[in-house]
């Protein structure tokens, strides 16, 4: 391209470019059902994957298929790093299913492509206190972000906007100056290790929930 093709293009993108007014919209949340669809999410997504703020994702697959599992959302990654982000939707709240079929794809892929870092998403319109007390729990023993969708409407157009409630939980590394203690071997520090293990509490919230549901 020339110099003066170059310049052609700098005056005509000039041009379009419209001048920001005081002019204040207010958006209106609006709840997906039952004008929209879980779909036109996913297409937004797959469209642009950066509207989720998780950095310059690719789109790999949609609705990818998961054995005896039924189908993930959406498969994302980095282009750079190559880590996977699996993607499942919720319209509405979230609930146990939501968050079981979420984690339960996170690790199907990870078994399936273990030469890549994996990182499980979650996006529902609401997430309540009490779910995400529960995802919390998993949070450090898996990788696992949550977002919560909002969908405004800005005169007669919709736009999306995601939330990060929930963020990967990252490890530090023990600094030059530390000395690392050593892991304690008896039993009785494994059983105490065991009792404070994410799963383990949710198993413990699980039961009480059967327990209260009998009486």
């Amino acid at each position: 391209m020339s110099v003066t093709d170059l310049q052609k293009l700098s005056r005509s993108s000039t041009t379009l470019e419209k001048p920001l007014t005081e002019r204040y919209v207010k958006p209106e949340r609006i709840w997906l059902k039952p004008v929209l669809t879980e779909r036109w999410v996913e297409d937004r997504i797959a469209a642009d994957p950066a509207i989720l703020n998780l950095g310059d994702l690719v789109l790999r697959e949609r609705q990818r298929p998961q054995p005896r599992a039924g189908r993930l959302d959406l498969l994302l990654q980095d282009p750079i790093t190559l880590k996977r982000y699996e993607v499942e939707l919720q319209i509405g709240s979230t609930d146990e299913a939501h968050i079981m079929r979420t984690i339960e794809y996170w690790d199907i892929e990870k078994r399936r492509y273990p030469q890549y870092e994996h990182c499980a998403v979650l996006i529902a319109e609401d997430i309540t206190s009490r779910f995400l007390n529960i995802i919390t729990l998993f949070n450090g023993a898996i990788p696992l972000i949550a977002l919560q969708l909002e969908v405004l409407r800005v005169g007669e157009a919709q736009t999306l906007w995601f939330t990060t409630v929930l963020n990967e939980f990252s490890r530090g590394l023990v600094d030059d100056d530390e000395v690392a203690e050593a892991a304690p071997t008896d039993r009785s520090d494994w059983e105490e290790r065991a009792s404070r293990r994410p799963w383990h509490s949710l198993t413990n919230y699980c039961r009480r929930q059967r327990s209260s549901t009998r009486h």
